[in-house]
């Protein structure tokens, strides 16, 4: 294999799933789709999620050090994943939209709408990894829906 060559297609081969990744700072919250959440370790529960600098989002957990995931269910309709995906939480109350939010123990929204379950995260180390922060994190509690 030539090191030289990036063919970017083979990246495409790597599976991903689909999340709302959510927090809040200052009475405020916002929550976007994700394709980047993963867990790095068992013991202690660890998972890490990849978020856009130049999202809320990310001002958000950066302030607060805290973030949900909803795992959600392949069936999950394009309108919904739209509304967390294509949409700014600086222009619209993405919550407001849903069926079914709640609030987590850390404070921050938990959506439940089309999730399989749902985590709560506390940061404890973050890397810059160029337009992206890698959050790494502590979950604090997990539940199967």
């Amino acid at each position: 294999m030539n090191n030289n060559r990036i063919d970017k297609k083979a990246l495409w081969d790597l599976s991903y799933g689909m999340y709302i990744v959510s927090s809040g700072f200052n009475g405020k919250q916002n929550g976007q789709v994700a394709n980047a959440v993963f867990q790095i370790t068992a013991e202690p529960a660890r998972i890490a999620v990849s978020i856009n600098k130049d999202n809320l989002t990310h001002e958000y957990i950066s302030k607060s050090g805290l973030f949900t995931v909803s795992v959600l269910d392949e069936s999950a309709p394009m309108t919904f994943i739209g509304l967390f995906g294509f949409k700014s939480g600086r222009d619209i109350d993405k919550f407001s939209l849903c069926t079914q939010v709640k609030t987590g123990s850390t404070g921050c929204p938990i959506v439940m709408d089309h999730a399989l379950s749902v985590i709560e995260a506390r940061v404890f180390n973050q890397v810059d990894v160029g337009t992206h922060t890698l959050f790494l994190a502590d979950v604090v509690s997990a539940e199967v829906i």
